[in-house]
């Protein structure tokens, strides 16, 4: 059980390193076992390993600055960065492959792609762009034995240098160290500390998520990105970052989730917000009111999507309830709406990593 950051208690006695975000031995083992039994399990799991044998003679196609944040969708600067990031398919798939199957291949193939990521990409500290390389970074979690010193070095070299970035960009005084960018960065800067066993990136991370909590969710669940935006794809966008970071520091032995602001605001309350909407029992028209001109640029670029009045799709809370029910299994029924597939316990792989990391 969780003790003390920096290490888990054992029945035995032993002392294990805390799983940063990886998978400690007690967890893959579970994994391996899950996905045997269970057939829901194993389906999810055979399409993640046709992923991975379909990836095995990649190279990596790394781009020296990934731009996405702020640009349309037919910006070439957009679509180079797109077609570079197919990478981090390959290597969710490649990692967690090589955790249920121990195959050398899974590995020396992620090891290869990551490595020409770090020796590539040129941070910028634009936590929209970067948060897209989490894959990566859980692949490498999960795939790290096979890195020798030299190569771990370089991963984590340039590992710092993107967290000293988003930290950078940071301190700049406007909307984006209060709105979704902010929770993004914190999510980016606490998964490089936790990876790396930084404590002075996990102090960041974990102390600015409680200011985030205040500063961007109200009391009764809404988020300051929903009322800028008037979108509830915004607040889901707010929360997936914040999630995921509490998730990873839950399972770190750092309790997160639960932190209520003296405003009242917590991240249980926006969850809870946003479930009356994918259950069908709201509706929201999105963007009608936005506040931000970007929004108005993407509707007349003909992005439908963002067309004001355009009804906000409960699917797209998925992701959001996904995470979520690794702290409540009260969600799971959600997913398995949203996710519309044949499936009673486990509609998603998020799903199964949630019960194996318990």
């Amino acid at each position: 059980m969780p003790s003390l950051f920096g290490v888990v208690c054992l029945a035995s006695g032993e002392v294990e390193q805390p799983p940063g975000l990886g998978l400690a031995e007690v967890e893959r083992t579970r994994l391996v076992q899950l996905v045997a039994d269970d057939a829901e399990a194993g389906r999810l799991y055979t399409k993640i390993k046709a992923t991975a044998d379909a990836a095995l003679a990649e190279q990596g196609s790394p781009i020296e600055t990934i731009r996405t944040a702020s640009t349309l969708e037919s910006d070439p600067d957009k679509v180079k960065s797109r077609a570079s990031l197919r990478d981090m398919k390959s290597l969710s798939a490649l990692g967690y492959a090589y955790a249920v199957s121990s195959r050398q291949a899974y590995a020396d193939t992620a090891k290869r792609i990551i490595l020409s990521w770090a020796r590539a990409n040129q941070p910028t500290g634009l936590p929209i762009d970067e948060t897209k390389l989490e894959p990566l970074e859980v692949a490498y979690a999960l795939t790290q034995s096979r890195f020798s010193e030299s190569e771990r070095d370089c991963v984590g070299k340039w590992l710092r240098n993107l967290a000293a970035r988003e930290i950078q960009t940071g301190q700049k005084k406007a909307a984006t160290t209060m709105n979704n960018w902010q929770s993004h960065r914190l999510k980016n800067v606490g998964l490089i500390g936790f990876l790396l066993s930084d404590p002075a990136l996990i102090d960041y991370a974990t102390r600015g998520y409680k200011r985030q909590i205040e500063a961007n969710l109200e009391p009764d669940g809404s988020s300051f990105d929903f009322h800028e935006r008037d979108a509830l794809h915004y607040h889901c966008y707010d929360l997936e970052p914040l999630l995921t970071l509490a998730i990873v520091a839950r399972r770190n032995g750092v309790k997160l989730y639960e932190y209520e602001a003296p405003n009242g605001a917590s991240l249980p309350k926006a969850v809870a917000f946003l479930a009356p909407y994918c259950r069908g029992e709201k509706e929201h028209l999105e963007w009608v009111h936005s506040r931000v001109v970007f929004d108005r640029k993407r509707a007349d670029a003909g992005e439908s999507k963002f067309i004001p009045g355009t009804a906000f799709d409960p699917r797209d809370g998925r992701k959001t309830f996904e995470l979520a029910s690794y702290f409540t299994d009260e969600y799971r029924p959600m997913v398995v709406k949203l996710s519309a597939r044949v499936a009673s316990k486990y509609p998603t792989w998020q799903l199964v990593i949630n019960a194996v990391t318990h």
